[in-house]
């Protein structure tokens, strides 16, 4: 097991994914909650049992998976739902990324959640990672690869904590406002960082 684990987060269109890619290619094993959240909810799964029993049938596309945009409207729009969706899938999803991290085995590795910090998953880390960029960026980035509305994205941006705030709890720091090139040095400073504390941990 890895005994180390850095918490690698920041909000939509940082480059979370870029950035995990490029550690994943200096051997550097990771779990990422995003895939870990659809994981709990696979067809046959205790958890989209449960949301089925509660949001009705309509709430599955026709091959049995979860219709998340059908899902994402009945939360957006009412509280107590959306409490319901998080109290069943937060214990399940955490319960699953602890084990996934129990069975890493490289020097370190990378816990990677875009509601790392919301989510109060920091405990389970011995660093936090924040990959940064001014919000502008952020919005222009995320719009483009999701091909989604400003508004939209605007949504998804509030309901993360500010940047300020993100950038406090951080205890390292990567700016993405410019090239891939730009990223290999502070990536590689972090890697042989983060090799040290593993090895003195």
């Amino acid at each position: 097991m890895s005994d180390y684990i850095v918490g690698l987060t920041g909000g939509i269109g940082c480059g979370k994914s870029t950035v995990t890619a490029m550690f994943a290619e200096l051997g550097v094993q990771y779990v990422d909650a995003d895939i870990v959240a659809r994981e709990v909810v696979m067809p046959g799964s205790v958890c989209l049992n449960a949301i089925q029993r509660y949001f009705g049938d309509n709430i599955l596309q026709v091959n049995g998976e979860l219709n998340r945009a059908a899902l994402r409207q009945r939360i957006f729009s009412n509280s107590a739902d959306k409490r319901w969706l998080e109290q069943l899938l937060h214990p399940a999803i955490r319960q699953q990324l602890l084990q996934q991290l129990a069975a890493l085995t490289s020097p370190y590795a990378l816990l990677v959640a875009p509601l790392l910090l919301e989510n109060k998953l920091q405990q389970y880390v011995q660093r936090v990672l924040v990959i940064d960029l001014p919000e502008s960026l952020q919005l222009s980035r995320a719009a483009a690869r999701d091909n989604a509305g400003e508004a939209q994205i605007k949504a998804i941006m509030a309901a993360q904590i500010s940047r300020d705030e993100r950038l406090k709890l951080a205890d390292d720091i990567i700016t993405n406002d410019s090239s891939i090139a730009d990223l290999t040095p502070q990536i590689g400073a972090l890697h042989q960082r983060y090799l040290q504390l593993a090895s003195a941990h």
